[in-house]
């Protein structure tokens, strides 16, 4: 069973900085995507970013130019790096891996990692 383990979670003032990162329990070249998720209270869960095995990124409009995603393949870890903050980004945080075997779609998830931002 493949696990996904975040970090790196915590309460920052707004304009702050945090890291979260996303370590799995085998190689990330198998998965062909991974991605950040987030959940506000009482909100839907978001795509925040996603890279691609090929590498390509994609990010939702809202932390476009702030936040920042990539990998570290020897150490099977994907990071977010989230450059000024604010309120809004207040949400738990989670990890997602897809891979496609045997014909089928395999989907992980973190547990999640939570991130308060105080105005």
């Amino acid at each position: 069973q493949v696990q996904l383990g975040e970090s790196g979670g915590g309460l920052v003032q707004a304009g702050g900085s945090l890291r979260l990162s996303c370590a799995a329990s085998k190689s990330i070249f198998s998965f062909n995507t991974m991605a950040w998720y987030r959940q506000a209270p009482g909100k839907q869960r978001e795509l925040v970013a996603e890279i691609t095995s090929a590498g390509s990124t994609n990010y939702t409009n809202s932390v476009k130019g702030r936040f920042t995603l990539s990998r570290d393949n020897a150490k099977n870890t994907v990071y977010l790096q989230m450059d000024s903050l604010q309120p809004e980004d207040t949400a738990v945080y989670y990890c997602y891996a897809a891979e496609v075997k045997n014909w089928g779609l395999y989907e992980y998830w973190g547990q999640g990692t939570q991130v308060t931002v105080s105005s």
